[in-house]
């Protein structure tokens, strides 16, 4: 049962983005999926999970470093194949100028919760090696950047999403909590959207 919850998590996205075509119900849906899956799997990890860590200095590093993410999209764009017609890409998706800040803000401080008790808490283990859980949190990633860039930089992106589960949990391993991947989820997400705003509106 564990390993099939991300199943509907997937489903969810795909229904979001190529059927109903609109970013904001695509992201609640696949919230929504995510509560689900964790409710029919009777998941027993305790929420306060999310706000544990042993080691402030686990908490700096993961903010820091994931928070230059959306720095180094910003300046590398070009270098990245991304569609020059994003902006119709994301218009498509509902999102505008007006939209753009309500999306930023709820994604910014609610999936970070949601994907780590999901991807590293549920799904997660302290295996020091690459886990499943690694590649399953990146590919789905692959259904959002589809058509949006180049096949070679999608592929290198899902790359790095791996090794961004892989460290999150290791943080989270060391920090016995899930605090500093929570917060350095958010400040990735948070360069990461604002250079995608900044780009394409």
């Amino acid at each position: 049962m564990k390993w099939l919850t991300p199943i509907l998590v997937y489903l969810a996205v795909g229904i979001g983005l190529f059927r109903i075509h609109h970013a904001f119900l695509a992201l609640l849906g696949f919230h929504l999926a995510i509560i689900v899956s964790l409710l029919l799997a009777r998941s027993s990890l305790p929420l306060t999970i999310l706000f544990k860590s042993k080691h402030i200095r686990w908490v700096v590093l993961s903010i820091l470093l994931c928070g230059s993410s959306g720095i180094f999209l910003y300046f590398f764009w070009f270098s990245f194949g991304i569609a020059s017609d994003l902006s119709a890409h994301v218009e498509a998706l509902a999102l505008t100028r007006t939209t753009w800040p309500v999306f930023i803000t709820y994604f910014v401080l609610v999936n970070p919760l949601l994907e780590e008790y999901f991807w590293r808490g549920y799904l997660g283990s302290p295996t020091r090696n690459v886990h499943a859980s690694d590649f399953l949190y990146s590919g789905f990633h692959g259904l959002i950047l589809l058509g949006k860039m180049q096949t070679g930089a999608i592929l290198y992106s899902l790359v790095l999403l791996v090794l961004a589960g892989w460290f999150w949990r290791q943080i989270a391993r060391e920090g016995g909590g899930l605090l500093a991947p929570v917060l350095g989820h958010m400040a990735a997400d948070f360069t990461l959207l604002i250079a995608v705003y900044r780009m394409s509106v």
